[in-house]
């Protein structure tokens, strides 16, 4: 019994030496949205805080685990009113719902280096599985000795699902604000 013990012991050791920890480099890294806004243009945001990691025990990140969190009070869509007004009842409500976070559950390979990306994002108090598209820009060592990889991470979903239902119909028809918000994340990793 001791042996077996022990044999699991050496595959636990060995199974978490060959797992990477890669962490966000924030100053290389950004998190944007954009939604319709009169049916006609797009508005434009970013969240500028965020945290996370990701575990990989491949190099093309096709085995990649994700955990990422995003301080809803750091939305900027460079105007104040708005983004206060985004901060508020109305839409996030900061006060109750502060963080957003995903979870990923399954990297699906689509081709080389672009995956179907698949997780739980919850938003405004409501979890739901999403399916994003990921693609792995490569792996370098930088001029310091650090190795870093780089991701792009972009999808739509509808905010409605999420509880973000605030909107009007406009007098001509359609409506003030689009359902369907884009993300487009770029993130530069940092092997830790």
């Amino acid at each position: 019994m001791k042996k077996i013990s022990l044999l699991f012991a050496l595959l636990a050791v060995t199974f978490a030496s060959a797992q990477t920890v890669w962490n966000f480099d924030k100053a290389h890294s950004s998190v944007h949205f954009s939604v319709k806004h009169m049916v006609i243009s797009e508005v434009e945001g970013q969240f500028t805080k965020f945290d996370g990691d990701i575990k990989t025990t491949k190099d093309d990140f096709s085995d990649a685990k994700i955990n990422f969190t995003v301080a809803i009070n750091s939305v900027s869509t460079d105007n104040e009113k708005r983004d206060n007004h985004l901060k508020g009842a109305d839409f996030f409500d900061v006060a109750k719902y502060p963080t957003m976070t995903f979870v990923s559950t399954a990297v699906e390979k689509v081709s080389d280096g672009i995956y179907n990306l698949k997780g739980n994002l919850t938003l405004h108090g409501v979890t739901k599985p999403i399916t994003l598209k990921m693609t792995y820009g490569g792996t370098i060592k930088d001029p310091w000795g650090n190795t870093r990889a780089g991701l792009k991470v972009s999808g739509t979903i509808n905010r409605v699902d999420f509880g973000l239902k605030y909107n009007s119909t406009m007098e001509a028809g359609g409506l003030l604000i689009g359902e369907d918000v884009n993300i487009s994340c770029k993130v530069e990793l940092i092997k830790k």
